[in-house]
């Protein structure tokens, strides 16, 4: 009898204080990327610590988006913020060393860059709610992770803060008009993106309701964008979720 080798979860770390929010993102992860609630290890980190997690123990990490800010002042920033925070970069210490399988989306995109050492700010090219072209460059068409897609796709946005450039080690793979940095690489295995790649219509139908009145967009303009995305496939970046699972499964 062959010895059965026991599967090594995705790690994946929200920062959304709204229940209903964390728990949406939370299933649009599992949906797309083809995950079962037994593959995966949760955590909170508005509540819970991750400081004794060794990110070596996953087949990858997945880091979603939330209302936090890097770049906010750190005088601003409530306590959980510059807990998570902290522990996060401690975190991106053994990641980066080891190049260890990693997904970053939207707050997910801005910690990593700023830990790499590039500049994440309100200054520029931030974007409202709603659906951008991304497109890949010539690096990113020729990614392992990327290739095949469509050289431009549709993908939802919504953020207040940049990567005004891609710090040293790091490899631009894709833009929109409006946000030069859509996604990035670092090493071989250590991917983020600007975009959400779980967000599916419905998805950023609920988000607009919750998010209604937290800066991202003139409350008056809901359902205006609610109509706008209401009928978006996204097909591309759902597959770019469902790509990285399947290529570090095991960790292999």
């Amino acid at each position: 009898m062959k010895k059965s080798i026991a599967f090594k979860p995705f790690l994946i770390l929200q920062l959304r204080p709204l229940d209903a929010a964390a728990d949406d993102e939370y299933k649009a992860f599992l949906t797309y990327g083809n995950l079962a609630d037994s593959q995966v290890h949760r955590v909170r980190m508005e509540r819970e610590s991750i400081a004794a997690l060794d990110p070596a123990n996953y087949s990858g990490v997945i880091v979603g988006g939330g209302p936090s800010n890097v770049s906010d002042d750190e005088a601003n920033k409530p306590a959980f913020q510059l807990r998570f925070e902290s522990e996060l970069n401690k975190l991106y210490d053994k990641i980066f060393e080891q190049d260890i399988p990693y997904l970053g989306s939207c707050y997910g995109l801005g910690s990593m860059v700023r830990y790499a050492g590039g500049l994440v700010s309100k200054e520029r090219y931030s974007e409202d709610v709603g659906a951008v072209e991304i497109r890949l460059n010539k690096q990113g068409k020729s990614d392992s992770l990327l290739s095949g897609l469509p050289d431009s796709f549709i993908a939802l946005v919504g953020h207040k803060e940049a990567c005004q450039g891609v710090p040293e080690g790091g490899v631009l793979l894709g833009s929109s008009a409006t946000c030069p940095v859509q996604i990035v690489r670092f090493g071989k295995n250590m991917y983020a993106t600007q975009f959400h790649c779980e967000l599916d219509a419905e998805g950023i139908t609920k988000r607009i309701q919750y998010y209604k009145h937290h800066g991202y967009f003139d409350p008056e303009q809901a359902d205006e964008l609610i109509a706008l995305t209401k009928d978006l496939k996204l097909e591309a970046p759902h597959l770019i979720l469902k790509r990285f699972v399947e290529r570090y499964r095991d960790n292999k």
